[in-house]
Formats: C-alpha cells, sequence, structure tokens
C-alpha cells in the first residue's frame, strides 16, 4: 500500500505548533521564529520524509523561478510543432541553459494569446520566451502583462521591455547563395510556404549572394499532402534548376527525399541547401549543406537579456546573432556553364 503523504497540519500537531509556523520553516521565513523551534520543525520534517508541495513554494515566492516557452501552434506544423527540427532545438538548448540557470522552464504550445496571459499569470512567470508569433500578438502581449519576455524572431515595432533576438537571415541566404554561385551554379530555385519576414529576408540574401544569375521563387502549400502533390506537379520544371535554396532544413531535406523517391539524384542531378543546420543535417543522404544559427548561445542570450529585463537594465531593443554556412555532400561543383534558360 502506498504510503499516506504526510502534510503540514500533521507536523503542527505532533509539534504543538500552528501550522502557520511550520509552513514559514519550510518556505525559510525564519526571522520571528526561534532557532529550537526551528530545528524541532526541520527534524521532524526530515524523520517524516516530508515532501513539499514545490508549486504552492513556487507560487507564493516573490521570484517563482519559472520562465515560460510559449511556441506558436501554427497550423504548418499540423499539430507536431514539437517535432519540428527547429523548435526542438530551441527548446533543448533553452533547457540547458534555464537549468544551469537555476530556473524552472514550463513550455506551452498554444495559437492563442490570451491563453499566455493566463498561464504567465498563473504560475507567476518571472519572463516569457515566445516562438513564432506574429506582431499584433507581441503587442497585445504587452498591453496586458507587465513581466518581461524576448521573442525569437519577431517583426514589430521596437518596444520597451521586450527584445527581439534574431539571426542574420540575409548574411546567411547570401552565404547560401554566393556558395552555390561559386560551385558553378547559374540557375537556382529558392522555396517558401510565404515570402514575408525571415524567410524573405533569406531568399533576398541568396539572390544578392548570386548576383547576375537566375533565382526564382516557388511557394509551396502549408499541408504536407498538397506539398506531395505540388512536388509531383512541379517535378518536370524543377529539374531544369541545378539546385535548390530551401529557407528550412525541413523544406530541404523534403525535397531531396522526394527528387531521389523520383530518381532524381542529389546532388548528382541537383543539388541542395537548408537553412538553421539541425542535427539531422548529418544523418540523412547526402548530408545536408546549410546555414547554421547557434541556438546555445540565443538561449543564453535570452536568459541573460531577460534577467536584465527584469532589474531595468536592458534597453537593448534587437539583438542579432550570426550565423555561418556548413558545407557538406549535398552541393556538387558544376565544371560547365550552364546556359540559363527564360
Amino acid at each position: 500500500m502506498e504510503k499516506e503523504r504526510t502534510r503540514i497540519v500533521d507536523i503542527a500537531d505532533e509539534l504543538g505548533l500552528s501550522t502557520a509556523t511550520v509552513s514559514n520553516v519550510i518556505h525559510g521565513k525564519t526571522k520571528k521564529i526561534s532557532d529550537e523551534t526551528v530545528k524541532r520543525v526541520q527534524k521532524l520534517l526530515e524523520e517524516k520524509e516530508y515532501i513539499p508541495n514545490m508549486a504552492g513554494i513556487l507560487l507564493a515566492q516573490n521570484n517563482s523561478r519559472i520562465v515560460g516557452v510559449v511556441v506558436n501552434n501554427h497550423e504548418k506544423y499540423e499539430g507536431r510543432v514539437l517535432e519540428d527540427a527547429f523548435i526542438s532545438s530551441s527548446l533543448n538548448a533553452l533547457s540547458e541553459e534555464l537549468n544551469r540557470t537555476g530556473y524552472f522552464m514550463m513550455v506551452k504550445v498554444t495559437d492563442d494569446w490570451q491563453e499566455i496571459v493566463r498561464i504567465a499569470s498563473m504560475w507567476n512567470m518571472e519572463g516569457l520566451v515566445l516562438i513564432g508569433y506574429c506582431e499584433q500578438d507581441y503587442q497585445k502581449l504587452r498591453e496586458s502583462m507587465h513581466i518581461p519576455f524576448v521573442v525569437y524572431d519577431g517583426y514589430f515595432e521596437e518596444t520597451e521591455r521586450v527584445c527581439n533576438l534574431v539571426i542574420d537571415n540575409y548574411g546567411g541566404g547570401y552565404q547560401a547563395g554566393a556558395y552555390l554561385k561559386s560551385m558553378g551554379h547559374r540557375k537556382v530555385l529558392c522555396v517558401a510556404d510565404n515570402y514575408v519576414c525571415m524567410d524573405r529576408e533569406r531568399i533576398e540574401g541568396c539572390k544578392k549572394g548570386m548576383e547576375g544569375c537566375q533565382v526564382d521563387f516557388w511557394k509551396m502549400p502549408l499541408s504536407r499532402k498538397l506539398r506531395q502533390q505540388f512536388y509531383r506537379d512541379k517535378l518536370e520544371e524543377a529539374i531544369k534548376y541545378t539546385a535548390i535554396f530551401a529557407v528550412s532544413d525541413f523544406y530541404a531535406m523534403e525535397w531531396i527525399y522526394f527528387l531521389q523517391g523520383n530518381g532524381v539524384k542529389v546532388p548528382g542531378q541537383m543539388s541542395v541547401v537548408g537553412f538553421d543546420d539541425s542535427p539531422w543535417c548529418e544523418k540523412i543522404y547526402p548530408a545536408l549543406t546549410s546555414v547554421r544559427q547557434d541556438q546555445a548561445e540565443r538561449a543564453k542570450g535570452a536568459v541573460s537579456i531577460l534577467q536584465e529585463l527584469k532589474c531595468g537594465r536592458n534597453n537593448k531593443r534587437t539583438v542579432c546573432f550570426p550565423v555561418q554556412l556548413i558545407k557538406r555532400d549535398s552541393v556538387k561543383r558544376l565544371e560547365r556553364k550552364y546556359k540559363i534558360e527564360n
């Protein structure tokens, strides 16, 4: 039979003390309690193997040490947002950094900004890290909450007590384009599910890096089922290009699997470059060339800036982290010049 949990009232009754006194000892509020009483309570707590209600303790403190990480449940993830390589690697890096600095991480997936306000208040959170929301959401949150928060890749007007942590999206796209050009590619296809914000910056950077060459853009459907049909419909046209630059590793890998499944060799007939440098880049065949963003460095910046914002010491509105192209086997050097087809 499971052992019955010891309660504060049980400790208080056995020692002839009030529950408030025992509770204060547990919470470390002992200034008005004699040393002898503190020792008696602590001794009995240890003997009874009392397990404190940490949630209650944290909620009662001014500093809960809880940081919420909230991810937008965007329709493109089709209910599997935490399985996305970028999201999962972001959470892993944040978990490591928050553990290292003595914080608790609470993860919430939602597409409702009002729910963010509720959970932040309910759990007495010290700060928030928001991933994947839009400008309108950030403005509403700032008006509704007073706790500091940082944003991953936000696009909004700079405002107080909000810090936008971005990466050099344009520079990453430029590195990808310049590399493809240096490898002899003159006709490149850029693919994404939209042409706004960070995706647009990555594509524009690629175009600049391939200046003087043909760079086209295809907008793909959000639904995986529709994308597969899109790939089939576009295959004949796609193989007229020598390389594909995808704005994420996820889409780059989808293209590789589709091309290989339809007899198109990668990189023999089609080179592919991704963005994010997720752990899967080294595990697929061929290993994927990708633009690396340092998740650990961004997580470190997120936690440090939250601490500064809480104390009113940080006046940064935007922090930009560098990126680096990681060259692997998915890009082939072309020895002859290709004529650009219209």
